[in-house]
């Protein structure tokens, strides 16, 4: 089985591009994988908004109302769910994580279901800031910066897949309010996981510069905005 968790704050705009994006995704590996089950869980973690009734009208979505206002504490929170109702099937469970601002290429899910298969423990993807939400400047700055192919040195929650019993070794996403990405992916590197880079299935993600997790890719983003990065930060 393969579960989607996307943790969603004050998403309302976003949530249905989002969800159609994974819709797709999980069709094309159905069509694939006939026997694969996927379940996508959206925790809606502090909205002010009409986020969860958004999320109502996808019936296939499972949602989790969370208050804890940090994007670990939600992901953690949706993995949880998951990890319920698959006790004793942790090896034979695959946790793919997006957010609720970023859009999944339709083989996102193939990738996905393919490192599982050759057993590896985590796996990195690629993002794109959105295009429609960047100009030449910030854009030169961002693809001057990034490796985009396999080997890559970036980590980024909105493509990011785990083996669940691997991910209960590295002890989970921690309760931060930011970078519980690069925390799981060091804690599955010290616990002797395979870890797999990949190019493949990049997830285009907003460029807005004012996030929910303040010291997120929005963050970033305003760094790049302002005075650039030093080449070669792998950093978000």
């Amino acid at each position: 089985m393969i579960g989607v968790v996307i943790p969603a704050r004050d998403e309302m705009a976003r949530i249905d591009g989002c969800l159609a994006a994974v819709t797709d995704s999980a069709t094309r590996l159905r069509r694939a994988h006939p026997g694969v089950e996927v379940r996508v869980v959206v925790v809606a973690d502090a909205c002010t908004d009409q986020t969860a009734q958004r999320l109502a009208e996808w019936p296939d979505v499972h949602m989790m109302l969370t208050s804890a206002g940090r994007v670990g504490a939600a992901r953690a929170a949706g993995v949880r769910h998951l990890l319920d109702a698959h006790v004793e099937a942790a090896a034979r469970l695959w946790i793919a994580n997006t957010d609720a601002d970023s859009l999944v290429p339709p083989d996102w899910l193939l990738v996905q279901h393919d490192a599982a298969r050759r057993g590896t423990a985590l796996l990195l993807g690629t993002v794109r800031p959105d295009p429609g939400e960047t100009d030449a400047t910030l854009s030169a700055r961002w693809y001057a910066r990034h490796q985009l192919s396999d080997g890559h040195r970036h980590v980024h929650g909105a493509n990011l897949g785990v083996r669940a019993d691997w991910y209960q070794a590295a002890g989970g996403f921690p309760d931060v309010a930011a970078h519980e990405d690069v925390a799981l992916a060091r804690a599955v590197t010290a616990a002797g996981g395979v870890v797999e880079p990949t190019g493949a299935a990049p997830v285009v993600t907003s460029a807005r510069r004012h996030g929910r997790a303040p010291d997120g890719l929005a963050g970033y983003l305003r760094n790049l905005d302002a005075i650039g990065a030093e080449p070669g930060e792998a950093i978000a």
